[in-house]
Formats: C-alpha cells, sequence, structure tokens
C-alpha cells in the first residue's frame, strides 16, 4: 500500500514539517495523476499551518470521459461478468484482514484524527466500522447482495423473474466528519452492485479515502473500477452540470442546501444524507439506577468529535422527574471535556462567531437561560476558519419550541452545541408537535422503558434509526444496522445489505416467455 510518508505518525499537536506536504493525487481511468496546482487554503486544524497538497482539479474532461466509459447496465450484473461478485467478496476479505493488522489500523486511526481531530477512540471506531463492514460482505456477502426472485407464470415456459440492477456510471459525494466510514462503506456499496464510482471527499480530509483506496487496490481491486477527484466544491458542480446525462446516480452526504442544488442539477438522481436535526426523548419513567448511564450517554451523544456527527444529539426532551437529577449532571460530564485528550476538537464547518451569534439568539428567546459551557476554548492555535468550542447546552421552555422560535431553535449546529427543554405528561401532544414540525428525520432516541410511551413516540415519528430503550442512543455503528434519513423517497442507506440494495441498485423484472407454440394465438380474445 502506497502511504503518504510518515504523514499519519506525526502528532495532531504539532505541525507538518515542509519536507512532508503530504501530496494527495486524483485517480481517473486506471492511473494516478501527477499534479502541478494545489489548493492553497488548506489549514492544519490544529495549528492553522501550512498543511495538505490538495490538487486544484480544472480539468474534469478525463473525469467526463471516465463516467461515460461506464454502461448504464455496470460493470456486471446477474446477467454480465458475475465472476466479478465473487472478486470483490476476496478484496473485502483481504482488505479486512489488512484493516485488522495494529500497524496498519493505527495508521488509518492517526490519519483520521490527524485531518478531523477527535479523540483516539473516536478516530478508532471509524476503522473498526469498516473493518467489519468489509468482514460482514467477504466471500459470497456480495453475491448474496444480487439475490432476486422468480413467479410463476400463466403457462408452461413463462416465468417472471425479479433482479437488483446497477445504475451503471455514479458519484459519492462525501463529508468531513466520518473521513473514512462514510466514503468507504458507500463506495463499497456501489461496487458490489455493479456500478461505476467516481468519489469526492470534502478537501479538508479527503487523504483519508484516497488511503484507504490504495488499500483496496493493494487488496485486488481494480484502478480502473474507480475514479477519484480531488478539486473545489465549484468545480464538483461545474462537473454536475456537464455530465448530468450520464451520471446516473449521485449520492450525497452533506448539507441540505448543497444536496437540494445537486438534486435539481442532475435532475432527482439522487439518494440523499443531508442534515439531521436529531432528538432524544426521555421519558416520564424515572430510574433512580439508570441515571447515571443515561447522563453520560447525552453527553456522548451530543458533545462526541465536537459534536460534529451527522447523528449528533441536537435537542433533549427531558421529562420532569428527570431534570433535576439529571441536568446537573449533564453539566458535570460537559465540563469533564477538553482539548488535551480531543474530546472537544476544531469545529470544522462553523467558526467561533457563527456559534457564538446562535447561541446568542437562542439565549434571547424569553426563558431561555445558558445551563453550562458558552464560551470559545482558550490556550490553542486552532486557525479561526474554525469554531474552538466548550461543550455548551441552552434551556428553552417547551412553548417556546413550539411557537415562534421554532425556527432558531430547530436549526442545527454542527458543533458541541445542544437545547435542552423540560416536559411534563400533559404536555407530550405538544412534544409530538414540534418532532412531526422537524423537516430531517435522521437519528432519534426514545430513553424508556414504558411500552406505551415508546409505542407512542415511535407510532408518532419517522426518523430513518430510531434507538428506544434505556440505553438508547442517538448514535451508533452502522455496520450492525441501517443508518440513514427516513420521510424522503431520495433518502440513501449506509452500511447494511438493505441500505446497499435500497441505495446503489433498481429493480428489473425480466418475463421469460418461451413455452410452446399457443394454439389460438390468433384470435383477438387470446391477447
Amino acid at each position: 500500500m502506497s502511504k503518504i510518508p510518515s504523514f499519519a505518525t506525526i502528532d495532531p499537536f504539532n505541525g507538518m514539517t515542509s519536507d512532508d506536504p503530504g501530496l494527495a493525487r486524483c485517480l481517473v481511468a486506471g492511473t494516478w495523476i501527477e499534479n502541478t496546482n494545489y489548493l492553497p487554503n488548506v489549514p492544519d486544524p490544529m495549528s492553522g499551518a501550512a498543511f495538505l497538497g490538495i490538487p486544484d482539479t480544472t480539468n474534469i474532461d478525463p473525469f467526463v470521459q471516465s463516467l461515460k466509459s461506464c454502461p448504464k447496465s455496470g460493470l456486471h450484473n446477474p446477467q454480465k461478468n458475475q465472476q466479478r461478485y465473487v472478486e470483490l467478496g476476496r478484496v473485502c476479505a483481504k482488505a479486512a484482514a489488512l484493516l485488522a493488522e495494529p500497524e496498519v489500523s493505527d495508521y488509518f486511526t492517526k490519519l483520521i484524527q490527524r485531518v478531523m481531530p477527535k479523540s483516539w477512540n473516536q478516530c478508532k471506531g471509524e476503522v473498526t466500522v469498516t473493518r467489519v463492514f468489509l468482514e460482514n460482505f467477504a466471500g459470497d456477502g456480495v453475491r448474496f447482495l444480487g439475490r432476486g426472485f422468480s413467479n410463476p407464470g400463466d403457462y408452461p415456459g413463462q416465468e417472471s423473474r425479479g433482479y437488483r440492477w446497477p445504475y451503471g456510471p455514479v458519484v459519492i459525494v462525501a463529508p468531513f466528519n466520518f473521513p473514512l466510514e462514510i466514503p468507504a462503506l458507500q463506495l463499497m456499496g456501489a461496487l458490489f452492485m455493479g456500478n461505476r464510482p467516481l468519489i469526492k471527499a470534502a478537501t479538508t480530509v479527503c487523504v483519508v479515502i484516497e488511503q484507504f483506496l490504495r488499500l483496496l487496490i493493494h487488496a485486488g481491486l481494480s484502478p480502473a473500477d474507480v475514479d477519484l477527484i480531488h478539486c473545489r466544491g465549484s468545480v464538483m458542480g461545474r462537473l454536475f452540470e456537464r455530465a448530468k446525462d450520464d451520471v446516473r446516480l449521485v449520492q450525497f452526504t452533506g448539507s441540505t442546501e448543497i444536496a437540494e442544488q445537486t438534486s435539481k442539477t442532475v435532475n432527482g438522481a439522487v439518494r440523499l444524507e443531508d442534515a439531521g436535526f436529531d432528538w432524544k426523548v426521555i421519558g416520564p419513567d424515572f430510574q433512580p439506577d439508570w441515571l447515571d448511564y443515561v447522563a453520560w450517554q447525552s453527553d456522548e451523544d451530543a458533545y462526541n468529535a465536537s459534536g460534529q456527527k451527522c447523528s449528533a444529539q441536537s435537542i433533549l426532551f427531558v421529562h420532569e422527574s428527570w431534570s433535576e437529577a439529571l441536568l446537573p449532571r449533564l453539566k458535570n460530564l460537559a465540563e469533564r471535556r477538553e482539548l488535551e485528550n480531543l474530546s472537544l476538537g476544531p469545529v470544522l464547518s462553523w467558526t467561533n462567531q457563527e456559534i457564538k451569534s446562535h447561541i446568542d439568539a437562542v439565549l434571547a428567546i424569553p426563558g431561555a437561560s445558558l445551563l453550562f459551557g458558552g464560551q470559545a476554548l482558550e490556550g490553542h492555535d486552532i486557525p479561526d476558519c474554525y469554531g474552538a468550542w466548550q461543550a455548551t447546552a441552552a434551556q428553552v421552555p417547551l412553548e417556546a419550541v413550539a411557537g415562534e422560535h421554532f425556527e432558531i431553535v430547530t436549526t442545527e449546529v454542527f458543533g458541541p452545541f445542544q437545547v435542552i427543554t423540560v416536559y411534563n405528561d400533559d404536555e407530550i401532544p405538544l412534544v409530538l408537535d414540534i418532532l412531526e414540525r422537524m423537516s430531517h428525520h435522521l437519528t432519534a432516541a426514545v430513553v424508556s422503558a414504558d411500552v406505551n410511551f415508546q409505542n407512542r413516540i415511535l407510532g408518532a415519528t419517522v426518523n430513518g434509526t430510531s434507538y428506544c430503550g434505556m440505553r438508547a442512543r442517538t448514535t451508533g455503528a452502522p455496520q450492525n444496522h441501517w443508518f440513514g434519513p427516513c420521510g424522503d423517497p431520495r433518502a440513501a442507506g449506509i452500511g447494511t445489505t438493505e441500505a446497499i440494495i435500497s441505495t446503489w441498485s433498481g429493480h428489473r423484472e425480466i418475463v421469460m416467455d418461451q413455452g410452446p407454440l399457443p394454439g389460438d394465438w390468433s384470435t383477438p380474445e387470446s391477447a
């Protein structure tokens, strides 16, 4: 595997060395491209110093032509090149074995931490999820994704057969917050089903998926099976405009605004996992034995990765039976977080000024108060283009959340901030109304052992990945369950067999009609 020289061995609190520029490369039509122009504005997230050499790709012609080279029927399907299902299973097996090696696992863990600074366990979790995902589809796992069905026809020789069919040339646009897990799982899902993907990851973290792609090639993947582009977002927009008739599907994970813009450009040929203002409801059945655990899990959900998980807990509905005991514990847990161990770190899509402006707007709501946090971190060299903020919570009255301040309260801050609100038994219908009005439905949690309460909340909501029970969370590993939004027919899934089939293939029906010649075929009534 070709690595960026010594890049990931550098401590995340130290800068890059001048002789180790960390130069990235694009891959197109099976060839790694040497670049001469690089983006000037990819700062070290911990120091602001010169950091990565990311190609400033402007010539999209080779990528457009490479997309055109793949037919709509894909690189393989149940009727063509079936051996590729088996070959990709072998790639998974070898790649998983490589990721199980401590040296390789630590390499990717450090690489993730270097470009998206978060705790070691959070970074290592991405590597583990990716490895287990590959193990799940090793051997015959890829082949079984192509399973179809058949139905008997009306007479001898007739049979209808349902197949899972690839789209052909597809594009994956991946975010910064999970530099390995999200692009790796979506890339593999696209390949499994017979598609030929072009992938673009967020510029600040794109070296991670490049290194994973090099690992896959080392494990036996043909470099001609996938293209990798490093470029500005505007260039990717131009590519979509140019190739919109050739791109059969775009799988986009990221901001809602760009997701909708992309959807319009490619005429709705998208699968989306966009913003998620994710909620947790703590039910009316206060259980003292679970208090410390529920507090710990809520802190993990809200502030791990500095709140930069698409599944991060954005609003917490606390029943009044819990509030007096729970809120002080949340404050104590949040105040333990610090930059030194990266339990708090750079916020890569919001500046401190933007975070403060939003918190001030929330605190201006009548009855709102700051529960804890509320200040920028100090004593660091994180550049001003990134945020660095304490784990923060604002308490807002339930009637204010439901009223004229709904929009500002339910605006997602992709950073360490959450809204907490308290409700009573009579206000459960108001809670349900708030949940109904939310526009994005990624993850949710119902923390309760009361089956009737569980069913009341779950039956009235639509979030795609919902956790339920006293151990309920909003964040979890997507290799063991479906992860994705619900309530939007364009929703993408990730991780499981069902997610891959739904996102990366369509249904094709082939009706076999080869029985004996019918005796009455020429009469109108026989039609």
